[in-house]
């Protein structure tokens, strides 16, 4: 079994595979790891209890910040709260942050202890060949084969582009300068704030996620011409910073400027290869939906894998990953696609619906409800693939109790989740 990308979700194949008893290669292009930057950084309970089951859910739980408050503002008025409960009846709460590199040590920590799990560094996937029986696939220096490929490389994935498969969808023009900030901001419980059109960034957005060791995450949107550079190189920089943080100390750790997109293979499954995480979809982060969607399809391919190599697997039951997790990704684009409209409107209409939902929502509660700044990563619900269950006719989901619904067919098991 082989796995392209030791990213997380690369790994948490790997791991959920030799779970399975299955040995995996995995094959990584970078030479060395590179621990740099948050990236994603909000981890899902859904996804520490897979994490868990990879063996380092209580260590990525342990390692993060846990919040339970989020707040948005519009220019100086909070028009929007939500709040999760700590626990209730999870071993893990809601959701924790930690950075994404410390997420990728532990898992990495995990596999080296694994003997069913082979890392090998330096290998670029230049060709993806399949038949009946198995799957080759070329690297820059040798050939690998395999009874199935997982193309967990990313968004500029190699398998992707050898399987032909074209990656349509949207890119924004306007660009996001995430940095990650050591600072005191004078909270005593860590929280998530956005900010709407603060004085200190007009007309755009701000977000603001906590880190472990007082570590802020800060995301401003900035003008498609935004240059940081030139910025760093005058007071631009540090006056953008100190709007945010005011006049104590601060440390920059990282920065980075990225624009987002939108997209999606059209299909994640071709015969015995696997399309996972930014290979396959690729989405704002606003909702933290990126990494844990990877995840979710991690898990969900694992354990088909697993099942189709030891010929206990039915004929559809690989395509049905494809049928599962597109509709996933299919959900999430919409969710963030959605968001996105309300947070960069790209017509005369939605720019005016915003500043109206917006306005009202200052001394109206019903506006709130409107307000879009990212609804929160959920597992998503299979009620239409063929290995779930039909509801019978008498159930009526919208008239069912809640526990009642949370139980049919094609749902998740346990506590339902909250979005904002």
């Amino acid at each position: 079994m082989v796995i392209a990308g030791a990213g997380p979700v690369g790994m948490v194949a790997a791991l959920l595979l030799a779970r399975c008893g299955v040995p995996t290669v995995v094959l990584e292009e970078q030479p060395r790891r590179i621990a740099v930057g948050s990236r994603s950084i909000c981890v899902q309970r859904d996804s520490l209890d897979i994490l868990e089951r990879a063996g380092v859910g209580a260590a990525v739980a342990e390692s993060g910040v846990t919040w339970t408050r989020g707040r948005t503002y519009y220019r100086e008025h909070q028009v929007a709260e939500i709040t999760f409960p700590v626990l209730g009846d999870s071993a893990f709460p809601p959701f924790v942050n930690t950075p994404q590199s410390v997420v990728e040590l532990l898992l990495e920590d995990r596999i080296a202890a694994e003997p069913l799990v082979e890392v090998r560094r330096g290998q670029r996937v230049v060709g993806v060949e399949q038949d009946a029986d198995g799957v080759t696939v070329s690297t820059s220096d040798s050939e690998v084969l395999g009874s199935h490929l997982v193309g967990a490389d990313g968004g500029h994935s190699a398998v992707r582009e050898s399987l032909g498969l074209p990656f349509p969808g949207t890119s924004y023009s306007d660009k996001f300068l995430i940095a990650d900030l050591r600072a005191d901001l004078g909270l005593t419980v860590p929280e998530r704030r956005f900010y709407f059109d603060p004085p200190w960034n007009p007309g755009r957005q701000v977000l603001l996620h906590p880190q472990p060791g007082g570590v802020w995450r800060i995301d401003w949107q900035v003008p498609h011409d935004f240059d940081l550079d030139a910025e760093r190189a005058g007071d631009g920089l540090d006056r953008r910073i100190r709007a945010v943080v005011g006049h104590g100390d601060y440390e920059i750790i990282w920065l980075s400027v990225y624009r987002f997109h939108q997209r999606r293979v059209p299909a994640m499954r071709v015969g015995r290869v696997l399309l996972a995480g930014d290979a396959a979809h690729v989405m704002s982060p606003f909702g933290a939906r990126g990494l844990n969607s990877g995840i979710c399809d991690a898990d969900n391919a694992a354990w088909k894998i697993a099942l189709d190599r030891a010929g206990r697997a039915g004929p559809g039951l690989l395509a049905s990953y494809d049928t599962e997790r597109g509709a996933a990704a299919e959900e999430n684009l919409r969710v963030t696609g959605e968001t996105m409209r309300f947070l960069v409107p790209g017509t005369d209409a939605d720019r005016a619906h915003r500043t109206d939902v917006l306005t009202r929502a200052v001394t109206d509660e019903h506006a709130r409800d409107q307000i879009d700044s990212g609804r929160l990563a959920e597992p998503h619900h299979y009620p239409d693939s063929p290995l779930t269950t039909p509801v019978h006719p008498g159930a009526v989901p919208g008239a069912e109790p809640a526990a009642a619904r949370r139980a049919l067919p094609g749902r998740p098991a346990g506590v339902g989740h909250a979005a904002a």
